[in-house]
């Protein structure tokens, strides 16, 4: 069972822009990446163009490690991703839109490009806020 997360936990999975994804190659080696996110209890969401780096890592291997940028109150989970390519629910739409300035996640970044939209379920908080 995962500990519970502090107020100061949730208010960074809140406020927080960046958060680093770790994605595996075909190799096996790791693929890391700052990106975007929106954060709902026990799942993260992440916007990206579908044919980033990650996207086709993920397409091989779903298992992601997630850790937001703070070494002195470390936040790490793990988990399994799904991409969407259509149908992106719209309160995560709305939850970009807002936590970043208007940024629309549907429309891609590049003309003839793609967006995913990255789903999240965190199987395992590592890290809680407390080095160990």
């Amino acid at each position: 069972m995962s500990p519970p997360l502090s107020p100061e936990v949730e208010d960074r999975l809140l406020t927080e822009r960046t958060v680093w994804l770790t994605t595996l190659r075909p190799d096996g080696s790791p693929h890391t990446t700052p990106v975007w996110f929106v954060h709902e209890p026990g799942t993260w969401w992440i916007g990206s163009g579908g044919r980033n780096v990650k996207v086709r890592n993920l397409s091989l291997d779903p298992r992601v490690s997630l850790a937001l940028p703070d070494g002195d109150h470390p936040v790490v989970a793990e988990g399994v991703a799904h991409v969407h390519r259509d149908g992106f629910p719209r309160h995560v739409v709305r939850g970009f839109a807002a936590k970043y300035g208007g940024w629309d996640i549907t429309v891609p970044a590049h003309p003839g490009g793609t967006q995913v939209l990255v789903e999240v379920p965190v199987t395992r908080w590592l890290l809680t806020g407390a080095a160990q």
